[in-house]
């Protein structure tokens, strides 16, 4: 183990003893808020010192097994014991790395999902609906639930721009590296000669704000308009003003939500985006100065870097920020984008060890 990891974790032992000492102490049982600040600390640090309890458990066994050697009866039986403790304490040392790894806060939020067409008309907007689309499969299959809040159909089909919003368990600790320029590579429909052409759709994760974090909204600096929702909805949904359009006058932000037929329900959730935003844009000029690049682009939502590569006739698809090449493409874009999320996680979790072992 690291010189560097190992003092990390003795450190956050001594600290579990004292936090244990601490919330015993009748002055602190009496402090409600004091209480509560030391139990989230237990909670966070209790199962890395359990799991670091085992390790060193197993180095002890080694140690135990390593001293019967020097008697020959005993040699074979304890050379099995040595191995035995060390594949054992050789196991646990991945999930303490992982452990020690500092937590997310956005990593267990809902999102907004946003997809806009970018370069190439007609195809991007188709491209850009078969990329919601795939987002949605893998929801489905995630047990997560979907809500569109707006969409711009393109003319041919697809969408300009559409939001949608993902509940669920731990949402964003898998969406978050989806952030940037999806391009693709594809004969379009419309294409008589067979030629490929490249087209591009732009993706932003919006992690949803909650109530504690919120950035405040004054109500002076809102404009809401209602209008009248297009698409399916049936006689109703064309005679009322039930869709609701947000601009935030200080920043520009213009949001809407057409989804539902309520106005007071479009108006609340067009609020909730716009909060989204603004906290999205809070965070990415903290990011900015704590980080001039960020490799993984990881809660940015930059939408300037080309990302991810969609090569259709080879059946390929390339992340570019990883080197990472499947071809499997129409498997993912069936929703199966854990084999391309997963690799993601894991070059992202092993430049926080790296840098955790730096520190």
């Amino acid at each position: 183990m690291n010189p560097s990891i190992r003092l990390k974790l003795e450190r956050l032992d001594e600290r579990f003893g004292e936090v244990t000492a601490l919330l015993a102490e009748p002055e602190v049982q009496a402090n409600q808020d004091r209480f509560r600040e030391l139990s989230r600390e237990y909670a966070q640090i209790e199962p890395v010192t359990a799991c670091f309890g085992r390790y060193r458990a197993c180095e002890v066994e080694m140690a135990a097994a390593e001293e019967l050697l020097r008697d020959p009866e005993m040699a074979e039986l304890a050379r099995d014991e040595v191995a035995a403790a060390r594949a054992r304490r050789d196991a646990l040392e991945p999930e303490l790395q992982r452990l020690l790894l500092p937590p997310d806060p956005n990593d267990r939020r809902n999102v907004f999902l946003e997809v806009r067409a970018g370069t190439g008309g007609a195809e991007a907007a188709l491209f850009a609906g078969d990329v919601l689309r795939m987002y949605a499969r893998y929801a489905e299959a995630q047990g997560w639930r979907t809500e569109l809040i707006s969409e711009s159909e393109g003319e041919q089909g697809g969408y300009k721009e559409a939001v949608m919003r993902i509940s669920g368990n731990g949402v964003y600790s898998r969406l978050k590296f989806e952030a940037g320029t999806h391009r693709v590579q594809r004969v379009p429909a419309t294409e008589s000669q067979g030629r490929v052409h490249t087209s591009a759709c732009t993706v932003a994760i919006l992690p949803e704000a909650e109530a504690i974090d919120e950035v405040e909204i004054a109500a002076g600096d809102l404009r809401i308009d209602t209008y009248r929702a297009s698409g399916a909805g049936g006689q109703h949904i064309n005679k009322t003003d039930s869709a609701v359009r947000i601009t935030h006058l200080p920043s520009g932000i213009v949001v809407e939500c057409q989804d539902e037929r309520s106005q007071h329900k479009n108006k609340a959730r067009a609020l909730s985006l716009l909060q989204a935003k603004l906290l999205s844009q809070a965070q990415e000029a903290q990011a900015s100065e704590e980080s001039a690049s960020r490799r993984l682009q990881v809660g940015s939502g930059d939408r300037s870097e080309r990302i991810r590569t969609y090569n259709f006739p080879q059946n390929r698809l390339t992340d570019h920020r990883i080197n990472l090449t499947i071809y499997k493409l129409d498997e993912v874009m069936g929703g199966s984008l854990d084999q391309v999320i997963d690799p993601l996680v894991q070059e992202y979790q092993a430049d926080l060890l790296a840098a955790l072992a730096a520190g």
